[in-house]
């Protein structure tokens, strides 16, 4: 195209081929009307152009790119301009751009039937690659067009060739979902069991992509059901993974092997969990082994708890999957926590509706080594929180990394009044809170990492912390509510004295407490939580105040 010589260009249009950026230039001088012509499919024009050359090789010469107008040609899908070049100058039938592309590939990603018929009837070469690889055939494959691949397997296009990632036309053809095309391929000698530099074989991929009907064709001659990718993924692992249930019906149907774990040991079941595909799961439950997924160290349970999906999960525990079920300790090193539990994915992920679930199934919230009470405690999750209590959690669990004289869920919910609430209506143990080894005396002072090197954390240290010691007069007066005949230590009084509920608080510890107070404390003590949310046979009025839903002072 001579593009150095052109003066006062113009850009035109920009075309796109397998993502190059290709400009057409608007010719400004003699030199450039071969390719004009071309453009516009002018062939008188053409054949003046080139029977006034000489040597009519002068007027090809390529442009920045490679191109020539022999590519111009085959690219537009000017026949009979293409007929007249190739004429002139046979001998670049052949010709290739800077990517690697000749007139034959050009021809065929446009779809110019007759130009690719006449440049393979001329002797084009269908094996020539572009510079990734790419075959003619292979694009025949991409546009879908089965006339063009039977025209180029006829001109002898090598079905097996392969691109830099180890596709053939076989796997490109099963991509694009067209059965006709890889009947073709097979016709002509195109290998069933091809693998990609990733191990993927024709029918990996058709399972992978949910394209049915190549999957057919190819299990029907001969493919291998349960071929393995270089990760351990299998064709069903695939199809789980993707939710393509026709696919995976028609796998089982074939004695695919459903129990035939990937190289993270997950079976197809686990796959399917961990994606929400719901119908898949109940297809792969009654044939999956429970061996096999004890041997994996994690449930599909665990898994679609974390995902979220609590459809999944609703299924697996009505099909009796255990919900106490923990995970292998190399599993659970994986999380910093060392979860073991379903519950803990559940609560972790602040999903109420599965953490019921899991708990009205059985569920013990008392498995893991970081309780799922302070986890939802630490989110701040009162009605999390609330459900987890109900069915037995332990109110008094203690930080695996900060032991301590008082309940770690105080320490979790000192800045959520409302939930330090909950937790005292549940039991929690508020004298321990109270319970100072240095009492009236003076305390030593700690800095901040004495704090966390302490054998055993009080609560008057941790709530003297200048980021929660604002709240220790709203704290302290709500947790004497919940207790009998308790002294402040010296650091919680200093605490308290420039706080506004000094006055409050200080009546509660001097003076006598009612006998309302005494009476619930220790009706609270003697029947115990549990028993006392079964009791239904007292006044209700009474019963709030049992659960301190009614102040002293308003039930008399």
């Amino acid at each position: 195209m001579c593009t150095n010589s052109i003066r006062n260009q113009e850009c035109v249009t920009w075309r796109t081929l397998n993502g190059l950026r290709l400009v057409a230039l608007t010719p400004a001088e003699d030199e450039d009307q071969l390719l004009s012509a071309v453009w516009s499919g002018d062939v008188r024009k053409v054949r003046n152009i080139l029977m006034r050359e000489k040597t009519p090789r002068d007027l090809l010469t390529a442009d920045a790119e490679g191109w020539t107008a022999i590519h111009e040609a085959g690219y537009y899908g000017q026949a009979e301009c293409l007929k007249l070049l190739l004429t002139a100058v046979p001998e670049m039938i052949n010709t290739r751009t800077q990517k690697h592309q000749t007139p034959l590939i050009l021809a065929v990603s446009r779809e110019h039937f007759l130009c690719v018929q006449y440049l393979l009837e001329k002797g084009a070469n269908p094996g020539i690659p572009t510079i990734t690889n790419e075959t003619p055939l292979y694009e025949a494959c991409a546009t879908r067009n089965a006339r063009m691949v039977r025209l180029l397997v006829r001109n002898g296009a090598d079905v097996n060739q392969k691109c830099l990632d180890g596709w053939t036309a076989l796997h490109e053809a099963v991509s694009q979902n067209h059965v006709e095309i890889c009947e073709v391929l097979v016709e002509h000698g195109a290998e069933i069991s091809s693998r990609n530099i990733y191990g993927v074989t024709p029918l990996f991929l058709a399972a992978q992509c949910g394209c049915l009907e190549p999957l057919r064709f190819l299990i029907r001659n001969g493919a291998d059901v349960n071929s393995e990718a270089k990760d351990g993924a299998t064709p069903l692992y695939e199809a789980c993974r993707n939710d393509h249930s026709d696919v995976v019906g028609f796998l089982l149907s074939h004695s695919v092997d459903a129990n035939r774990p990937g190289k993270d040991g997950l079976l197809p079941l686990h796959i399917a969990a961990k994606h929400g595909n719901d119908g898949i799961v109940s297809k792969l439950i009654p044939i999956t082994s429970m061996t096999e997924i004890q041997r994996s160290g994690v449930s599909p349970v665990h898994l679609s708890a974390e995902s979220d999906e609590d459809q999944a999960l609703e299924i697996l525990i009505h099909a009796g999957f255990d919900v106490n079920f923990l995970l292998a300790p190399e599993r659970s090193c994986m999380y910093e926590d060392r979860r073991v539990s379903p519950l803990y994915f559940a609560v972790n992920n602040r999903n109420l509706e599965a953490a019921s679930m899991l708990l009205d199934a059985g569920a013990d919230p008392n498995l893991d080594p970081f309780n799922v009470l302070l986890l939802a405690v630490r989110h701040g999750h009162v009605r999390m929180a609330t459900l987890l209590l109900e069915h037995g959690a332990n109110v008094n669990a203690s930080l695996p990394t900060q032991p301590s004289t008082f309940p770690a869920c105080v320490m979790l919910s000192v800045r959520n009044i409302a939930m330090v609430k909950c937790l005292m209506d549940h039991g929690c143990d508020a004298v321990a809170c109270f319970q100072c080894e240095y009492g009236a005396e003076d305390h030593p002072t700690h800095t901040g990492s004495e704090l966390e090197t302490r054998p055993c954390l009080q609560f008057c240290e941790m709530i003297s912390a200048r980021s929660v010691c604002h709240c220790t007069g709203p704290v302290v007066n709500l947790l004497l509510d919940y207790v009998v005949h308790v002294k402040l230590c010296s650091r919680l009084k200093k605490l308290l004295e420039s706080d506004d509920s000094w006055m409050h608080v200080k009546d509660k510890t001097m003076l006598p407490q009612s006998l309302l107070q005494l009476c619930r404390v220790r009706i609270r003590q003697f029947v115990g939580i549990k028993r006392l949310k079964c009791i239904r046979n007292l006044p209700g009025r009474l019963i709030r105040f049992l659960n301190h839903d009614v102040q002293c002072e308003d039930i008399l």
